[in-house]
């Protein structure tokens, strides 16, 4: 077996070196190659955690690990920081985080600390380091969160039930506009007052609707496995019969 180190860390730094330097694939990777392969892992890592799999999950961590120690790579070789900077700078930001742990004191109130890092690092505006590439659901939810601790939010579910109920009316006027483009834009207004609703009711819209496509697709392959028939050669009412029997099956 090839001898990288002895430790992990000394092996999985041992190999990004090797890999970097003699790999005619890894050794022309750039940030930005590398970016999408870095959020694919991510939801790979969900997708393990949600299936409960353990060995999996063990790999796809792995996976995800390998990620971070390529972007670490490639930034040492331009001077901006090494893994062991990765390491040590969230260590001392998770210490920073937790003084209730370390130094005894109460137990912070983590957005204002947040807040504080994010004016100490000159990004002074309340939405300001929401990362634009995230799932639109989630960025929206957490630019609803940081809004709200601003104080800008609705006191109760009564407003965003509301604000749904307006959505959904000017969706359908847009509708009637035929303007694909005001369509669009009152879907989104649509979408965002949806996750305003999960937010203020607890409910994490990604993983919500994450549990919905699962449950789409078990009673799908339900409704194509029992139908007698192509799909489209049977009627909706057929196929609803099927939905309808996946249900009651508890599919």
């Amino acid at each position: 077996m090839t001898d990288l180190g002895k430790t992990p860390y000394d092996r999985i730094t041992a190999l990004m070196d090797r890999l970097r330097a003699d790999c005619p694939w890894d050794r022309v990777q750039t940030f930005e190659t590398i970016a999408p392969y870095t959020v694919e892992e991510s939801y790979e890592v969900m997708d393990a955690v949600e299936r409960q799999d353990m060995p999996d999950l063990k790999n796809e961590l792995g996976d995800l690990l390998f990620q971070v120690l390529f972007h670490s790579k490639m930034a040492s070789e331009v001077d901006a920081f090494d893994f062991a900077d990765v390491c040590n700078g969230l260590v001392d930001k998770m210490v920073r985080r937790h003084p209730h742990v370390f130094e005894g004191k109460p137990v912070p109130d983590w957005e204002n600390i947040k807040a504080a890092e994010r004016k100490h690092e000159g990004r002074a505006k309340t939405l300001d380091g929401v990362a634009k590439s995230l799932p639109a659901l989630m960025r929206a939810e957490k630019l609803q969160k940081r809004a709200a601790k601003r104080g800008f939010d609705w006191p109760d579910i009564d407003g965003p039930v509301e604000k749904l109920r307006e959505e959904i009316e000017e969706v359908s006027h847009a509708v009637k506009s035929q303007n694909q483009n005001e369509i669009s834009a009152e879907i989104g207004d649509l979408l965002f007052s949806v996750v305003n609703l999960a937010r203020k009711l607890g409910v994490e819209p990604e993983a919500a609707l994450r549990s919905t496509n699962t449950k789409f697709t078990r009673r799908f392959n339900y409704v194509e496995e029992k139908a007698e028939a192509d799909l489209e050669a049977m009627s909706l009412d057929e196929m609803e019969a099927l939905w309808q029997e996946a249900k009651t099956k508890g599919h």
